[in-house]
């Protein structure tokens, strides 16, 4: 895993955007075990109760589930995986307008962008 953080935003929120973004797409699939904590925490960079925290937070998201002695492994369950890409893919949209917006453009000239592209991208 490759691990990147930014100033002015808590480091465990940033482990809990990337590791969803790591489910989501796929990089960690539905039932596989992931690291340990330490291992985790070394490979990034940051103390283990900050990896700690994060990881307690997906699994009470229900991203991430413990079997004792087994460790912790991504969950199986489709709706959450649905929620998930839902929820992402709507801060992303919001980002989007968001941004666009900030540009000076309108509802209707963002519609139209994103349908260009679309368009443009389904050409090649």
């Amino acid at each position: 895993m490759k691990w990147e953080f930014k100033n002015g935003i808590p480091i465990y929120l940033q482990i809990i955007a990337q590791i969803k973004v790591m489910i989501a797409s796929g990089e960690l699939r539905a039932g596989s075990k992931i690291p340990p904590v330490r291992e985790m925490a070394v490979e990034a960079g940051v103390n283990p109760n900050t990896m700690q925290r994060a990881l307690t937070q997906l699994e009470q998201e229900g991203l991430l589930y413990t079997q004792r002695t087994a460790g912790r492994f991504v969950s199986e369950d489709e709706n959450v995986m649905k929620e998930l890409r839902k929820a992402m893919s709507e801060q992303y949209i919001a980002d989007m307008f968001h941004n666009l917006e900030k540009m000076g453009m309108d509802k209707q000239e963002i519609i139209a962008a994103v349908k260009n592209y679309e368009e443009d991208k389904g050409e090649k």
